[in-house]
Formats: structure tokens, sequence, C-alpha cells
């Protein structure tokens, strides 16, 4: 499959492909972070039992 396409643009594929997973994995760890920012004075007990209510 992959010896059709010449060894440079299997290396430039990679490359993108390594850049699109990085960057999906810089903006879900932000996400992240603000997920956990955002919780009320971050007291895990708290917003577990409130979530668990709902």
């Amino acid at each position: 499959m992959l010896e059709s396409i010449s060894a440079e643009n299997q290396i430039i594929a990679i490359v993108i492909f390594l850049a699109l997973m990085f960057l999906l994995v810089v903006f879900n760890h932000r996400r992240n972070t603000k997920k956990q920012y955002n919780r009320e004075k971050r007291n895990f007990r708290k917003n577990y039992l409130e979530k668990k209510k709902k």
C-alpha cells in the first residue's frame, strides 16, 4: 500500500500526522484543565456528590 507513495511523501505524511496528533493532545489538555479549574473550589468529593445527585 505505501510502496506506491514515494519515500519523501511518506515522511511528509508522517510529520503532518504527528503534528495533528500533538495538536489534539494539546487542545484536549487545555479543555481538561479548564474543566478542572472551573469546579467549585476544586473539591472533588463535593463536586462528585453534586453530579451524582443529578
